[in-house]
């Protein structure tokens, strides 16, 4: 036997399993070209595919919001509960990441939003009377019979005195189309700063008006639904990153494809909508804040830390820390001392922020959220972003297999319970339907579209759970609250009838929540687990509102390496 052959077999070994760990590292290594089907981003952009994760850097906070990081948290009261009506028991509840505006939408912000509403729906235009006319607050909730606040019915919301203060008038279906407005806004902006699109009031060849404007799920649909088809005049399309093939004409790199942006692009910004009441209530705790056990217990009685509220620094030791009424005749303290600087609503920001960087989450404005009103949060039903309120819907589909799009000339309005007149779809917008029970069939998580009286005297709920709806007279309610007949007049408006039934409650499907307290408020609703509610179709001179956006992607914007990073080459 040749003793020089088991000389080599130490290297041969070593060899294979250097090559080996070689292989296995690269078959690992997340920046692999070969993905998950061996094409690799060059390949994809070959064939009008856009590398998304080339310009993808993370979503950015929108617009004038800061990210509130979701984390569990007690949602209710675990201290006061003055009028013993039981409605804030404490629930553990988990949140997902979101971001909020630091403010509540002002005047000045709501103006654009009118101008805007004005000038793209003229209410001179028959097609458009009503459109303009259903944003516009209702400026006469400052009036009081004993009162004389004639001022402020003139000039709160136009005057640019008033310009920073928060806007209040506006109910809470208002502040939701506000939010679906904004959702437009901000995409159209983000589209147009990376020249996608052309501005559009800036363009000689368009008329911005009706059905003619940008519309985010319209675009995402069908771009050549908007402006008639003809895209050219204002879009330019997605800029390409393909690879060039040897005899190919020259081309710019990042030169223009003309193909409309997409969601798995990760261009587009998320919907923005009203906070849910778990939100809400997360982000004006701001349990971070000392992280302490009591803290997400639900011992946080205030936005700021501390259970009073009155200022501890040195330099503003007495000051109150928010905008509330102090007592009977009392609303911003003596002149010239513990003055909190508001006999009304103030300008935002006068207050320190709370941990989350959001101002006035306690006082000031009372907030509208998403949530209908129910005196008990079930502890039972979900402890997981919960959310009493779905109506669960999908786009309408014609019989040619397109997403409809409101026109200009069949504009269908509702007719809320105060008399006020509402699109029910804004042209240009895609249309909606509830889901259908074919589309519900064998599903586990939900089992129609009108989920907002679920659990709680829906027809599943009653001893009549084996009825169809079409079998009954009356739908069972378990609250009994008064039904307003809706008949309405040759006028077109609705016409003033009582429900003459007795009635033991005001809580309806209708019912929205707000929180927090308010300039006209008492210390004791600045705890950010108060909870009250109004019909959703009325405003007041205390009831403000901001918007939430949902945080895309890790609940963190700390940078974690994935593990597979780590394998060394």
């Amino acid at each position: 036997m040749n003793l020089n052959n088991f000389k080599i077999i130490p290297k041969v070994i070593f060899s294979f399993i250097l090559i080996t760990t070689l292989v296995g590292c690269h078959s690992r290594n997340p920046h692999n070209a070969g993905g998950l089907t061996g094409w690799s981003s060059s390949d994809k952009s070959a064939v009008g595919f856009y590398d998304s994760k080339r310009d993808y850097q993370g979503q950015e906070a929108p617009p004038g919001m800061v990210l509130i990081e979701g984390g569990t948290f007690t949602m209710g009261q675990v201290q006061d509960d003055v009028l013993f009506d039981w409605n804030t028991t404490p629930v553990k509840q988990q949140v997902r990441s979101f971001y909020m505006d630091e403010t509540e939408v002002t005047n000045s912000e709501y103006l654009f939003y009118l101008d805007w509403m004005e000038k793209v729906f003229p209410p001179n235009n028959i097609n458009y009377e009503h459109i303009y006319e259903s944003a516009v607050p209702d400026t006469l909730v400052w009036r009081n019979v004993l009162g004389f606040n004639e001022l402020l019915s003139e000039n709160y919301l136009r005057h640019p005195g008033y310009a920073e203060y928060p806007v209040i008038g506006v109910s809470w279906v208002q502040a939701n189309q506000y939010c679906k407005w904004r959702t437009n806004r901000v995409n159209e902006k983000i589209l147009m700063n990376k020249g996608i699109l052309n501005p559009l009031f800036e363009l000689d060849s368009v008329k911005v008006e009706g059905k003619n404007h940008f519309d985010t799920e319209a675009y995402k649909q069908n771009p050549n639904a908007l402006f008639d088809g003809d895209s050219t005049i204002y879009h330019k399309g997605l800029p390409a990153y393909a690879k060039k093939k040897k005899g190919a004409p020259k081309t710019k790199r990042g030169a223009f494809t003309g193909r409309h942006v997409k969601v798995a692009d990760g261009i587009l910004s998320g919907s923005f909508r009203l906070p849910t009441e778990a939100e809400w209530e997360y982000a004006a705790k701001a349990v971070i804040e000392g992280r302490e056990y009591n803290n997400i217990r639900g011992r946080k009685k205030y936005a700021w830390s501390g259970k009073y509220t009155r200022n501890k620094d040195k330099r503003f030791l007495g000051d109150q820390l928010a905008n509330f009424k102090q007592g009977k005749g009392d609303y911003s303290g003596v002149a010239g001392w513990s003055n909190d600087g508001g006999d009304i609503t103030i300008q935002v920001k006068s207050y320190e922020p709370n941990a989350f960087g959001l101002y006035d989450m306690s006082g000031n404005v009372a907030e509208w959220v998403a949530d209908v009103y129910r005196p008990i949060v079930d502890n039972d039903a979900n402890d997981f972003n919960y959310f009493r309120g779905n109506i669960f819907t999908k786009k309408m589909i014609d019989s040619e297999g397109k997403v409809v799009v409101a026109d200009n000339f069949s504009v269908q309005y509702d007719t809320l319970d105060n008399g006020r007149i509402i699109p029910k779809d804004l042209p240009g917008s895609v249309k909606y339907v509830p889901v259908t029970k074919r589309d519900a069939y064998m599903r586990n998580n939900y089992e129609k579209a009108y989920n907002v009286d679920a659990e709680d005297g829906d027809l599943a709920s009653t001893k009549l759970y084996d009825k169809e709806e079409e079998e009954l007279e009356v739908k069972p309610r378990m609250y009994n609250s008064p039904i307003k007949p809706k008949v309405i007049g040759e006028s077109g408006f609705i016409m003033q009838q009582y429900d003459t039934k007795k009635r033991n409650t005001l809580i309806s499907d209708k019912s929205r929540v707000y929180k927090g307290g308010s300039w006209r408020d008492r210390e004791y609703w600045l705890d950010p687990s108060q909870r009250r509610f109004l019909p959703e179709y009325m405003a007041t001179n205390y009831i403000g509102f901001r918007c939430v956006t949902d945080k895309i992607g890790p609940m963190t914007n700390k940078r974690r390496t994935p593990v597979t990073s780590k394998v060394r080459h």
